[in-house]
Order: C-alpha cells, then sequence, then structure tokens
C-alpha cells in the first residue's frame, strides 16, 4: 500500500449528503476482486443520463477537476453496504483523501485499508471549503498527514483528529497484511516449531 505523509491536489466536490456505497459503485460493478478498472463504475448512476451519455452537470465530467485527489462532500458518506470495491474505485479515480463532516464507519475503515485519509471537519467547516471550490476553479488543498491539518490556498488552517495506531499505519503504507508481515520470522519459527510438536497436523495423509 502507498504510504499518505502529505498531498496537495485538487479538490472536487460531491455536495451531497447520505451518499451510499452502491452510488459510489453500483451493483453491477462488484463482479472483479481487482482493484483497478473501476473508476469506469464510479458513480456511474449519476455521472450518466438515462441514454447513457455523460451529465455535463456531474462534477467528474466537468474539465475543472479532473484529475483531483481529495474529495470534498457532506454528513455520513459512505453508508450503506460494506462494499470494499467503494474505496478501491475512488482511488483509481485518483483521490487520496475525502473530506466530509462524518462517514460510515465501515467505509471510514475500508479507506485506511486502502491508502485513502479520511479527514473529518466540522460541517460548518467544510461548507465553508464548499464555497469556495465552488466558487474558484482550480482549487486546492493542502493535507499534512504528520501535522493533522488542512490548509487552504489563503493560509486558512484546519485541524483534524485521527487514532494514532490508524495514523501511523497509513503513513507507513501498512494494511492489515503488511502489519502481519511485520511479524513474519516470528510466524515462520512458530511454524517449525509446530511441525516438530505436532507433524501430522502438517501432513497431506490423514488417518
Amino acid at each position: 500500500m502507498e504510504p499518505f505523509t502529505t498531498l496537495t491536489g485538487l479538490v472536487a466536490p460531491l455536495d451531497r449528503v447520505n451518499v451510499d456505497t452502491d452510488q459510489v459503485i453500483p451493483k453491477q460493478f462488484l463482479k472483479t476482486i481487482k482493484r483497478t478498472g473501476l473508476r469506469e463504475g464510479l458513480f456511474f448512476d449519476w455521472r450518466k443520463r438515462k441514454d447513457g451519455s455523460p451529465d455535463p452537470s456531474f462534477f467528474l465530467n466537468q474539465p475543472r477537476y479532473r484529475g483531483a485527489a481529495i474529495l470534498l462532500t457532506r454528513d455520513n458518506f459512505g453508508c450503506g453496504s460494506s462494499r470494499e470495491h467503494a474505496p478501491w474505485a475512488l482511488l483509481d479515480q485518483g483521490f487520496r483523501c475525502i473530506i466530509a463532516p462524518s462517514f460510515a464507519d465501515i467505509f471510514y475503515n475500508n479507506c485506511f485499508q486502502n491508502g485513502i485519509l479520511p479527514v473529518v471537519l466540522r460541517s460548518e467547516d467544510v461548507l465553508d471549503l464548499m464555497n469556495q471550490v465552488l466558487g474558484l476553479e482550480g482549487y486546492r488543498l493542502a493535507v499534512d498527514l504528520g501535522r493533522q491539518t488542512v490548509t487552504t490556498p489563503n493560509g486558512t488552517t484546519y485541524q483534524f483528529e485521527i487514532d494514532p495506531f490508524r495514523k501511523d499505519c497509513l503513513y507507513r503504507g501498512l494494511d492489515a497484511i503488511g502489519l502481519t508481515l511485520q511479524h513474519e520470522k516470528a510466524i515462520t519459527a512458530y511454524e517449525s516449531r509446530r511441525k516438530a510438536e505436532a507433524p501430522w497436523l502438517f501432513s497431506d495423509v490423514h488417518p
């Protein structure tokens, strides 16, 4: 997993509350277990008109937000089912940070497992940022995980809270597998000892 330390990037606004994971990545795109190629399904029902053509009013179809790395949205983002394809699709689109007043718990946890930093700011601060993003093309924010800050182009800084363990894992690029592999020598030693103590447990032949 790619570490997250600092990020200065273009901001894209999704001014909607209670964004469900089924809207983030609809069910027809869940057949794959690959983490790439999912950007085509990201917000599919909102990006497309009924005739299949792009909806120009949706932010991902607007040139000014092309290449955005930070998603700014509203309360309870990622509610609904626990599908991990949701953060996969966001990451495949290029988003490394999502800023909102609140997140659904499972989606919030999945972000950390996939190298995305979910930042919780006060609703009034998010609304202020939303107005700035909508009003100024090319709006960028600087996110510093170490300092736990979000800084605007005019120098205004917002502080955010984050669990120290999650912060450390994201900063070092460690998901659950990466954390486990840190103990690879101890795991290998244990397996060797158990093979000597109870060889029948490791045999391919069973009585």
